[in-house]
Formats: C-alpha cells, structure tokens, sequence
C-alpha cells in the first residue's frame, strides 16, 4: 500500500520540480506531501508506519552498547529534542554528544546499510532537474549515481522514513540509500548544487572604519545558522581529525582553513570567500571578543562540548591585510594524560628528570620552542609533586588545565598582574612549589631565582634551543653567575616528533651509512632494523598517530658549576655534560626510531645532527 501512495503523490511532486518559479518552501512541501500521502493510505490499510522509533532506538542501544554516548547525555539530548520537536539522534550530534562519524557508522550497522566515503562522491551533479537545492538541504541528501531501475544517494539521517518516501516519489523509481556524514553531504552540496555568483573587484577595504551600522550586520550575520553550523563543523571536524589548532586564514581571495595535526600543518575545506567575515566574527563572539575591534590582538576562550567531551579553545586573533587571523588551540581537559611514561620520557632523561624533581628547592627550567610541550611537561612535574603536605601555586598566562589542589593564577597585564607582580606576591603565601609559566624577563628570573634561595622548588621555562644555552640565557639577561649555580639544579631541552602508527609502520633494514648513526649506542649490533611511515585509515594516511617527547635532562654538577662561573660558552658547558651521562635529544630520538617509535626522518626534522 505504502508503493501506490508514493505512486499516487509522485505527480504532485513532478509538479512542484517542474514549476519555473523558485518557491523557498518547496523542500518542506516534499516531505509534508509524502507524510500526508503515506500516512492517510497506511491509516485506511492499518499498515504501520514507516521505521521511526525501530530503528531510533536501535541506533541508541547501539552507541550506549560501544560507550559513545552517556544515559545522562542521552535524558539531556531526549529532553531538549522533545522540548524543540526535533528528532533524538540529530539533536545528539547537534549537541556535541554524539560525533557524526560514530553516529554514521552506528546507523550503517543497525541499518544495515553502506557508509558513503566523500572521495567517492560524484564530480558532477546526478539529475540536477530532480530536487530543489532547498530539498536537498534541508533533508541532507545527496544523489550519487542513477541507474535505470534505481537512484542512489547519501542520507544523513536515513532513520526518517518520510525522507526517502519523498525521494522515490520525486525520481518514480527505487531509492538505494546509503549513510554519509552531514557535514561531508553539505559541502559536496554546496560544491556541486550552488550556484556562487563573483563579487564584483572592490578597493581593498579599511578594517579600522565601522559605524554602528555595519557592527549590527556582522553580528546578524555571524548569528544565522548556516554561520554557526559552519563554525560547529570547523571545531568537530578538527576534534576527529585530533588536530591541536585551527588556523582561520582570510586572503584576496580565499579563506584558507588549516589544522595542525601532530605538529603538522594540513590544509582543509573552508567556507566560501563571501563568508569571511560572518565566520570570524561568530568565532569572536563565542570567544567573548569585541568584533568591533578589528585593528588590534585579542585573545579569549571558548569553553565547549564536542563529542562528549569537554574542550578548552583558546583563541587568538591578529588584524592582517585583508581581516583578521583566527587561531584557535584545542585543548582537551578530559583525554590529557600527565604522565612521564606517555609523553615519551624513558632511559636516561627520565632517571636524571626524577632526580632533579626529588631535590628539595632549587629551580627546574623545561626549554624548547613554541609547541613543544613544555607547559604539558610542567602539569606532569607537578602532579608528581603534588600531595597533601605541599602548597603548590602557578602563575600562567594562560591557564591551560586546571589541577586539582593546586592554586592557578591567571596574568592580567592589562591591571598590572605580570608574572613578576604575582611571584612577589605568592612568595608571601607560604608555598612549598612555585611554578612560574615564563621566565621573560630580568625581573621575573630574580624573584624565581630569590625563592629558591630561600627553600622552595621553582619550575618554568625558557625559549632556548638546548639545554646548555639555558644556562647562557639566563646570563644574558643579567641573572647573576653565583645566584644560577646556587640555584638551578637542572635544565631539560625537549621537542615533540610524531609517533609511528602501529597499525601499518613497516620495517626495513637500514643502509650502512644510516646503521652508523646508530653505532654509539648501547646494545646495538652492525644490523639496524627501523622503521617506515606507510598509511593507512587509522592513521588518515599519514602513517603517524599521535606524538612523543624526544628529550636531553642537564643536572648542575660540580663540573658545569665551575664552567658556568668561568662563563664558558653553551657548546664547551654541553660537552661537559655529555661527559657526564647526559643522552643529548638527538641519541634520545636515534634510540626511539631504533624502538620503532618514530623514524630518523621525524629526528632529524626538530633536532641537530651530531
């Protein structure tokens, strides 16, 4: 019965698909027709209704069976899609609960029904004269190829029955459904369907020029839901690629999107060039920024929800030539681990890390550059460190997690909170570790190096490349030699290399030339066996997954002490050190590659080769 009323409806809707007038409420008009249509003839038969609540809480049984999805989130999501009258399982990934790729292949395997990749989506439009671009939005369809017999296409939601009842009476033939994610059918939409008109060339714009006018525009713009959905996608599509920022580029003639994925910056789709500055500005605004302030830095937060997770964005903006830069830093609060054995440390600068850690006061300084994982090192210091006998205070800018039972501070330079500021005034706190974010100026390295002198344990960082030119830097910024040699029991150098997926690495045997790099070390024999970045799914072909910390750990022995006071130089104080025990980052790296861990390509692309 349901066939012979898709049948019967299917003139209207071949109406509606041939009227030359654009009508916005044609879509909506689709699905009601094939609800009246179908329901009236499965009322008179006394036949049940399409899949609706079958098939809905199969889907939820199965993301609860796999730990996708919490009973509290799922009483939240049931609440609010009843209170909205919205369907559960869009409302569960609307809500960040759900991930749309979990939910996808949740629904393909309760469903029974193919996944579609968005590689295999078609170059050209399939029956462009078939359905409404409105239609096609609005359902979240997609029309992948058509046969004689049959059309194929990608539903987001393939649950709702009346949707494809709507499909096979608009086509008047079979309808072969397949799962896709929403976001991946939306771009091909709007990259096979819409139709983009050029902007006409216009004078380069003053950013700095806005009346009040033009600041109410942008935050409608910036409050419309395809801009919020855009941005939505944007931070979820970087969760599931792991990506640790999001760099929002505006060009000429382009936004440029990017994702820096295990140190590496990997270029993605971005919304169209028209949507610029509707996209920062809603990025702005969730960030609590001024958006009409366009000439000067800001920074902000986004406290957010994606997955069932919750994420910390930090968010930076620069004016540049034409708008502003957005870069957003994720931080993941729940999935973070501190711990020393899954950064990567282990051997020698690990046993010389806990050594200096154990000291009772004294200064602890982690160097390396921008992004090398010293702040998450310092939280991993300090959660050893942490117990009930010790008052621990950290002086941030910003606060990247928050650690139980110790006291955060957050530097306001904008009302005089500088680190300096702060470190005076926490001295007076009676606390037994003192963690200062950045040693940046004169002042700032005195009162740490003052505290330690007097019986507490401080830890920061330095910008330096090695360890030994921490010594030398803190000299530079005129810290006196006595005071450093008095308190500084050690300074570790660190950078992060991507991890080899375990799932495809392959190993091979190294040449003779590469197997003599590896000759220094204990225990290895004139055979060298490493290994190779491959691809595969797992990793999204870039044959790493994750990273891991390569380190070298220098302690203040008598020795350096003598050589930092004669003032020798950065090169002669490391010599001293190797001497000494110290595995410098590049051996501690040539070990991992030799563990299969990393590859002597990812060693040789952050540290120097000796």
């Amino acid at each position: 019965m349901q066939d012979d009323a898709i049948l019967d409806a299917a003139p209207t809707i071949r109406a509606l698909r041939d009227d030359p007038e654009e009508d916005p409420d044609r879509a909506a008009v689709q699905i009601t027709l094939a609800k009246e249509e179908v329901g009236a003839t499965e009322a008179e038969s006394g036949a049940p209704e399409p899949p609706g609540p079958g098939p809905e809480v199969g889907v939820v049984a199965h993301l609860q069976e796999h730990g996708k999805l919490t009973p509290g989130d799922l009483a939240r999501a049931r609440r609010l899609a009843e209170d909205a009258g919205d369907s559960l399982l869009p409302m569960l990934v609307r809500l960040g609960l759900v991930s749309e790729r979990d939910m996808a292949r949740a629904m393909s395997e309760v469903l029974d029904l193919p996944l579609a990749d968005a590689a295999a989506f078609p170059a050209e439009p399939v029956r462009e004269d078939l359905f409404t671009l409105r239609f096609l939005k609005d359902a979240r369809v997609l029309p992948l190829s058509e046969e004689e017999q049959q059309i194929r296409v990608a539903l987001a939601n393939p649950v709702d029955g009346f949707v494809l009842a709507a499909l096979q009476m608009a086509a008047g033939k079979d309808v072969g459904a397949s799962v896709a994610l929403p976001t991946e059918i939306e771009a091909a939409i709007e990259r096979l369907y819409e139709k983009v008109e050029e902007a006409p060339e216009t004078p380069e714009a003053d950013f700095a020029d806005f009346d009040e006018e033009d600041i109410e525009h942008l935050k409608d713009l910036a409050s419309e839901a395809p801009v919020i959905r855009m941005v939505n996608q944007l931070i979820q599509k970087a969760v599931e690629s792991r990506a640790s920022d999001i760099h929002i580029e505006p060009f000429a003639d382009a936004l440029k999107v990017r994702y820096r994925v295990d140190g590496i910056l990997k270029e993605v789709d971005a919304p169209p060039v028209r949507s610029t500055a509707a996209v920062i500005s809603r990025v702005k605004i969730m960030a609590k920024l001024n958006i009409a302030e366009r000439r000067l830095p800001q920074d902000g937060r986004i406290p957010i929800r994606i997955q069932g997770k919750e994420l910390d964005l930090r968010v930076s903006t620069v004016p540049t030539m034409f708008g502003e830069s957005v870069v957003m830093r994720l931080l993941d609060k729940e999935s973070v681990r501190f711990d020393l054995d899954a950064l990567g440390f282990d051997g020698t600068p690990r046993e010389r890390l806990r050594t200096i850690l154990e000291q009772p006061y004294g200064i602890l300084l982690v160097t390396g550059p921008t992004g090398s994982g010293k702040s998450t090192t310092l939280y991993t210091a300090l959660s050893r460190l942490n117990t009930q006998e010790r008052k621990i205070i950290t002086v941030e800018d910003p606060v990247e997690y928050q650690l139980p039972g110790i006291n955060q501070i957050q530097v306001k330079s904008a009302i005089g909170m500088t680190f300096a500021g702060a470190l005076r005034a926490i001295v007076r706190q009676d606390p037994d570790i003192i963690m200062v974010g950045e040693m940046r100026d004169l002042e700032t390295a005195r009162i740490a190096v003052q505290s330690a002198l007097t019986g507490h344990v401080v830890l920061s960082t330095l910008h330096t490349n090695d360890a030994a030119s921490g010594v030398t830097r803190l000299l530079d910024m005129g810290v006196e030699d006595y005071l450093l040699t008095s308190t500084v029991n050690g300074i570790l150098a660190q950078r992060l290399v991507r991890r080899l997926c375990t799932a495809c690495r392959e190993s091979y045997q190294a040449l003779p030339e590469l197997a003599a790099r590896f000759a220094h070390l204990a225990g290895v024999s004139a055979r060298v066996d490493l290994h190779r970045a491959v691809g595969c799914d797992h990793c999204n072909g870039t044959g790493y997954r994750g990273r891991l910390v390569i380190a070298e750990v220098l302690i203040m022995t008598d020795q350096v002490r003598k050589s930092v006071l004669a003032h020798a130089t950065a090169t002669e104080i490391r010599r001293i050190a190797v001497g000494e025990g110290m595995e410098t980052m590049y051996q501690d790296g040539l070990r991992k590659a030799l563990d299969g861990r990393t590859t002597v390509e990812e060693i040789l692309r952050v540290a120097e080769d000796e």
